[in-house]
């Protein structure tokens, strides 16, 4: 039969299209005469030129040492001496050092019971074969992260059953992953809380909601409640129809218990705290009665019968009195400031707050030979109230010159910076400073003191301190014995 030339060429030209296109080249190899010969297109997938003469031995060094190559000798060999065609998947290293992953195919030709040719195709692979391995990669990844994930995690059909849980879930409501696969989620549901998340998920197959979350109670094994919070969102295919849902169920159980604890506790402790303050206006109340009364009578004494009052004893009665008084005087104002919440706050001069302090004790500070050195800018103001202010700036100012050093003057001086939305101010003095590692966490202690002076009484650094966190600041300090102490308080800022 006479094949036309055109047609010839025709079919030529259509397959060398296909195998381009397919990005799949021939090959076949004589035994006896031990030639090899490639297509054009096994050449480009080698990235070769197409002038290239391969043979057998350098068309085997393409092939990637270790598996790859071992595994295309030992095909090649079985498919020669036993006749046994292969289909195999390898890697194959080009000129360019590039890793590619290519299919070898080889079919022995029989003549005789011996193998007179073997014929074959080459195809690139290495794009499709790359993706899939990154794509399993990342399956696996997921899978491993659903399996280890510490929260529950779980994906449910449309019909509420459980398609896959992980481990944590199991742990959670206490089944094991066979038991639990039994049974749906409406079945470990507790009954008051399954119509809202029923709800909810109908809302997501309409297409009315992506995802919810609620706080919700389950069911366990043994019959327990279990408080979860769960994240759910539903899963489409590409033609946006609902295929599952993914959940995330993170156990708070314990949570739950340790907020009815907190709540219980500070309820006891709201109404204890009543009951202290009761008490302490009842303590006070008659406590002033009584130092009242007392102080009275030594009023009387010292008027009706004046030759008493000349012993040993009456001024140490009058003294202990006096202290009474004295220490009625200050809890009243300690227990003020704890008891006031809602202070009203307004902006305050901080500079004008200094000067006005300086004068009021001008006359200590000069007869002390104190200098003091302020650099704060005028147009600085703070929140807080007067009064308390006040009482803040000249205690640190007192103290300042009441626990200098016996040989000198005292110094201070009295800078500011701005942290965010506080003002920091800093006290400095060049005093006898405090061993902060022998009194630092008993500072700002309730009657506590740490120099030997006849005026400390151990009140006024805690009194200053709860008067600077009522208008909510805080006090720092930094100190070294004998080169002194520095007070860092920050004041929050008017904008």
């Amino acid at each position: 039969m006479f094949i036309p030339n055109t047609q010839i060429k025709s079919s030529i030209n259509l397959l060398d299209f296909i195998q381009e296109r397919a990005s799949i080249g021939t090959w076949e190899y004589d035994p006896i005469s031990k030639n090899l010969n490639w297509s054009n297109e096994t050449k480009k997938i080698h990235e070769l030129p197409l002038d290239y003469i391969p043979d057998l031995q350098q068309g085997i060094s393409f092939y990637k040492e270790g598996y790859s190559r071992n595994t295309i000798t030992q095909l090649f060999t079985l498919c020669i001496e036993s006749h046994i065609d292969f289909d195999t998947e390898v890697l194959i290293v080009t000129p360019k050092k590039k890793d590619k992953w290519v299919r070898v195919i080889g079919i022995a030709i029989i003549e005789n019971d011996k193998c007179i040719l073997v014929q074959g195709l080459f195809q690139d692979i290495d794009k499709k074969t790359k993706n899939a391995k990154e794509l399993a990669f990342k399956e696996q990844q997921l899978r491993k992260t659903f399996e280890t994930a510490l929260i529950g995690m779980a994906i449910v059909d449309l019909e509420g059953n459980w398609i896959d849980v992980n481990n944590s879930l199991c742990n959670i409501l206490g089944y094991n992953k066979v038991e639990i696969k039994k049974l749906t989620f409406m079945d470990l549901t507790h009954p008051e809380d399954l119509r809202r998340d029923h709800q909810a998920l109908m809302r997501m197959i309409k297409g009315e909601l992506d995802d919810y979350e609620i706080e919700k109670r389950y069911i366990s094994k043994n019959g327990e409640t279990v408080w979860a919070q769960l994240s759910v969102s539903i899963v489409k295919d590409n033609l946006g129809q609902p295929e599952h849902f993914v959940a995330q169920i993170n156990n708070v159980t314990q949570i739950k218990k340790n907020r009815k604890k907190v709540s219980q506790l500070l309820e006891t402790t709201k109404n204890q705290n009543k009951r202290l303050l009761n008490f302490a206006h009842i303590v006070s109340h008659n406590l002033r009665s009584h130092y009242g009364n007392l102080d009275m009578l030594l009023d009387i004494v010292k008027i009706d019968l004046p030759e008493t009052t000349n012993n040993e004893i009456f001024p140490l009665v009058e003294l202990a009195v006096s202290h009474l008084g004295e220490t009625l005087t200050n809890l009243n104002e300690v227990a003020a400031i704890n008891v006031q919440k809602d202070l009203k706050t307004e902006p305050l001069n901080l500079l004008n707050s200094f000067q006005g302090a300086l004068s009021s004790i001008s006359a200590l500070i000069r007869e002390s030979k104190t200098t003091v050195s302020i650099d704060i800018d005028t147009d600085l103001f703070i929140l807080g109230v007067p009064a308390y202010l006040d009482s803040i700036i000249l205690n640190f100012l007192t103290n300042a010159i009441k626990y200098k050093k016996a040989t000198e003057p005292a110094k201070i001086e009295i800078k500011t910076n701005i942290s965010n939305d506080f003002v920091v101010l800093e006290i400095k003095d060049h005093g006898q400073g405090i061993d902060l590692k022998k009194y630092g966490d008993k500072l700002f202690g309730m009657y506590k003191t740490f120099h030997r002076h006849e005026d400390s009484r151990g009140l006024g650094l805690f009194i200053t301190k709860n008067q600077i966190e009522a208008i909510g600041g805080k006090v720092e300090v930094s100190s070294i014995v004998n080169e002194g102490t520095t007070f860092f308080i920050s004041l929050k800022k008017y904008a």
